[in-house]
């Protein structure tokens, strides 16, 4: 009885070492439980609006004015063609912020703090977040406002920055990482030719001046 008792022992034993020594490593370590990898998400930064900006170069070739009727949310013209704003859109589009939707239900909530320049009674999913003024002011009221001077060095890649023209129009662009060699930043645009990074910044009179992610 003793025997089979010590054989049983025995048996046990050497399952538990086969049990380990199969656990084991080559260097003799017990190996860690395999962790599975953090998800990547791809933080939003003004440099990147940048490069959306940029993006759009040689794909926006027209200036179209156009009223047209747009799908919401993500609704959008032709990428030929479009205005000043739809530079700035599309860019904010690629980073995750679509400025339809955003200045709609701001919109829909603050109507009165918005111009009456055009006369609406309501909210239009499909021009208000393409005119100028309706960007500033949502700019404005989310605390994305920036000095405006005449020092380029206070204008960084990813800036967005409007104007009044000569003729008292607005327009507004998105500052670039190139540089003229004077020191000033090229802008995204477009006037009448397309989607172009040229050297416009103290061309006009700026109004505003706006910083969309706080980095």
């Amino acid at each position: 009885m003793r025997i089979f008792s010590t054989l049983i022992v025995l048996l046990f034993m050497s399952g538990i070492f086969i049990f380990f020594s199969g656990s084991l490593q080559s260097d003799g370590q017990v190996p860690l439980p395999t962790e599975t990898p953090p998800v990547t998400v791809k933080k939003q930064t003004n440099q990147a609006l940048a490069l959306s900006a940029e993006d759009q170069i040689g794909k926006t070739r027209y200036y179209d004015p156009a009223y047209v009727s747009l799908s919401y949310p993500g609704g959008d013209v032709d990428i030929e063609r479009g205005v000043c704003s739809d530079v700035v859109i599309r860019a904010l589009r690629q980073q995750g912020a679509d400025l339809q939707q955003r200045v709609h239900q701001d919109m829909k909530t603050n109507f009165s703090s918005y111009p009456r320049i055009w006369g609406l009674k309501k909210p239009d999913t499909n021009i208000d977040h393409r005119r100028v003024p309706n960007l500033e002011t949502y700019f404005k009221r989310h605390k994305m406002e920036q000095p405006v001077s005449l020092n380029a060095r206070d204008y960084l890649p990813g800036d967005i920055v409007s104007w009044r023209l000569d003729n008292g129009l607005p327009h507004i662009g998105i500052v670039t990482d190139r540089y003229t060699r004077e020191g000033r930043p090229l802008v995204v645009h477009n006037i009448g030719s397309g989607a172009r990074a040229e050297d416009i910044l103290f061309l006009w009179k700026i109004n505003g001046h706006y910083r969309y992610f706080n980095n």
